[in-house]
């Protein structure tokens, strides 16, 4: 049993495909399977593809470190991208994606770190063991014990995750260094009665990386940093896309 991240026991255990052989994954979307937020923890490994569609926002955790989110709606509990079971979007956040599944180092006898192995827990609400796929749900394991094409896809998205979480404490590290963490509050007014306030959020300071100079660039540069901080300014453009949104599903109330 482990704990999950409010606190409650799961039964999450390493997955395999003996005990596991009939099960099935539910892989639409909704409030059902926690989808309904409107901010989603991401990793700067996947910041090339979500550039492209939300905005990417920085907020700190409670331990004081900083971690990059994907802004998906205006409301508290509002996920914009979500409509009939389905995510509206080409890409779908690394960790929304992972579904039950997680990633748990093991230890060698020596002490050193292991290969890592997957996880599931069988708590989760997108699990099933109907043995039947179809209807929204996806087979883990073949017939014969092989992995499905759905669990290699989820063993990529698991590595992003990893990688992503490995890099982000650095990457952080970097960016303050050099000055580039800046507070943002975003306001966005579509009408009279509806204004929307998010406080509490950083970004990376357009001005400020325009004017470093060349060893500090270098220095960014180097282990990928500054790509990254692009990335994330560029994202702020597709914050007009979310708006769009929004006026689209008041209009339809």
């Amino acid at each position: 049993m482990r704990y999950h991240e409010r606190g409650t026991v799961t039964r999450t255990v390493l997955l395999n495909n003996v005990e596991h052989h009939d099960l099935t994954v539910a892989t639409n979307y909704g409030p059902e399977f926690g989808d309904s937020v409107n901010q989603v923890l991401v990793f700067p490994t996947e910041w090339q593809d979500l550039q492209r569609e939300y905005p990417i926002l920085f907020r700190r955790s409670e331990d004081g470190r900083f971690q990059s989110v994907a802004l998906v709606g205006l409301d508290r509990d509002e996920n914009l991208f979500l409509g009939n079971g389905l995510w509206r979007a080409q890409y779908v956040p690394a960790l929304q994606q992972r579904g039950p599944f997680s990633i748990g180092l093991t230890r060698n006898e020596d002490g050193s770190e292991g290969e890592p192995m997957i996880y599931v827990d069988l708590d989760h609400p997108r699990i099933g063991a109907t043995g039947n796929a179809g209807s929204g749900r996806q087979a883990v394991f073949l017939p014969h014990g092989g992995n499905t094409s759905y669990l290699e896809t989820i063993v990529n998205v698991l590595g992003r995750i990893h990688a992503g979480v490995t890099a982000g404490d650095p990457m952080f590290d970097a960016f303050e260094r050099e000055g580039l963490m800046e507070p943002i509050a975003l306001e966005v007014t579509l009408d009279e009665t509806a204004k929307y306030t998010l406080d509490d959020l950083y970004t990376i300071s357009a001005e400020r990386l325009a004017v470093l100079d060349g060893e500090a660039l270098v220095r960014l540069h180097a282990p990928g940093f500054l790509q990254l901080a692009f990335f994330a300014i560029a994202s702020l453009g597709t914050l007009s896309r979310l708006i769009e949104l929004k006026t689209n599903r008041l209009a339809a109330q």
